[in-house]
């Protein structure tokens, strides 16, 4: 299912179920939105577009397994690794529909969130999951973890992925999908590039 580059499984994962059991009890999530990533010197979005280091070495091992990472210092992410072993793309798990183990998401993200807002976006969703940073490399099908198909394809759109620096122009790599008219789908958030912070004044 994984074993082909992250842009051709995308649309076919959309509409999937993911689960997680933990002490907690089963979550799973049905897919709605995900972030296609490529390999070296293909994509400058992706972390292994400057080849492998000991945080991305994941990416190029063998497909169907979790790719984990920490951002902006308090946040876990979740990939799927794709294609062969060696070539590192990976698809990033935007969104997605609670449609199991609801009251076990709850607890996680707050008695008070809506139910479209549980596992919309990637942190939200691993919180919603209870993936670990520590599950880097977990392979999803097996326990804890399971992938089950969707039976049919999900009508899908694409578009620039979210607020990815390398990409460009905002059209340069339209490799995030989604359900269409899913209300669980992430809003859209173009890069902002930071700016510097001027020098000292020499004269």
């Amino acid at each position: 299912m994984f074993d082909e580059p992250a842009v051709v499984v995308a649309p076919r994962l959309l509409g999937a179920v993911l689960t997680h059991e933990s002490d907690e009890g089963p979550v799973s999530v049905r897919i709605t939105e995900v972030e296609a990533y490529l390999g070296v010197g293909i994509d400058p979005g992706s972390h292994s577009f400057r080849g492998r280091t000991p945080r991305n070495s994941v990416m190029f091992g063998e497909p169907g397994h979790l790719y984990t990472y920490f951002t902006y210092g308090m946040h876990t992410c979740a990939n799927i690794v794709c294609s062969p072993e060696g070539e590192s793309s990976a698809l990033l798990l935007r969104a997605g529909e609670i449609v199991g183990g609801a009251d076990v998401a709850r607890r996680r993200r707050g008695e008070q969130v809506p139910a479209r807002d549980l596992a919309r976006g990637p942190a939200r969703l691993t919180v919603a999951l209870g993936i670990r940073l520590s599950q880097n490399g977990a392979a999803l099908f097996e326990p804890p973890f399971s992938v089950t198909p969707a039976s049919v394809p999900a009508p899908f759109l694409s578009g620039p992925r979210v607020g990815v620096s390398g990409d460009g122009g905002s059209d340069a790599f339209p490799w995030r999908f989604w359900i269409a008219d899913d209300p669980t789908v992430s809003a859209y958030r173009k890069s902002v590039p930071r700016r510097r912070k001027p020098g000292p004044t020499v004269s």
